[in-house]
């Protein structure tokens, strides 16, 4: 699971920043048998981009992020969803000074389902001065409500998603999802149980 998430998080970062790129800006590129020219393609500096990591599973796709992009500036928010509630609760922010300079904001994190911690998130980054079209939310899976609630919220916030699943169950947990994303990645729980599938208890506990 964790190999086959490092792939998969490789893949977004890599369409998360061909999606930021210069577009209007022209750009000369010499190769061994002369100059070609075309109207855009630039890369953005990296340095003027932030990676905000949605913890604590927001880290591995910020990291895949990080990998391409080391010049870039990095931020965390700790928001823990009451799962008796469902909605969202903000825990902590440390964010770079100047943030709201930056040309882009990828905000980190894995699942979207009811959209309540990402809206949460993006309310911290907006609280910051960063405008809502620099912000671009990168995510694994995601689903038509928490979508839904996204547009409604913050229409100008640009999605790249993987996957969009069917539909949350009475639980607000995306079916058929993939389970909890985290706990999956670094075996802190549901293996031993038999959530994640045969043969995952001798996994956790290597």
């Amino acid at each position: 699971y964790a190999e086959a998430s490092d792939r998969l998080c490789g893949l977004l970062a890599e369409e998360a920043l061909a999606s930021i790129v210069d577009d209007e800006c022209p750009t000369s590129i010499e190769t061994p048998c002369g100059v070609a020219h075309m109207s855009g393609g630039r890369h953005t500096d990296t340095s003027k981009v932030c990676l905000v990591d949605v913890m604590r599973s927001g880290a591995i796709l910020m990291e895949a992020v990080r990998k391409l992009a080391p010049n870039a500036k990095t931020a965390k928010i700790l928001i823990q969803r009451d799962e008796e509630t469902a909605l969202p609760v903000l825990m902590y922010s440390k964010l770079p000074p100047n943030l709201a300079d930056c040309d882009c904001v990828i905000l980190c994190d894995p699942m979207l389902a009811t959209g309540g911690s990402a809206s949460a998130a993006i309310d911290v980054l907006k609280n910051a001065g960063v405008q809502e079209e620099k912000i671009l939310f990168a995510n694994v899976v995601s689903c038509p409500e928490g979508l839904r609630r996204l547009a409604e919220r913050v229409p100008r916030v640009r999605i790249l998603t993987t996957a969009v699943d069917e539909c949350l169950d009475e639980r607000k947990f995306i079916l058929p999802g993939l389970g909890d994303f985290g706990d999956r990645y670094f075996g802190t729980s549901g293996y031993e149980e038999g959530h994640w599938g045969e043969g995952c208890a001798a996994f956790a506990a290597v």
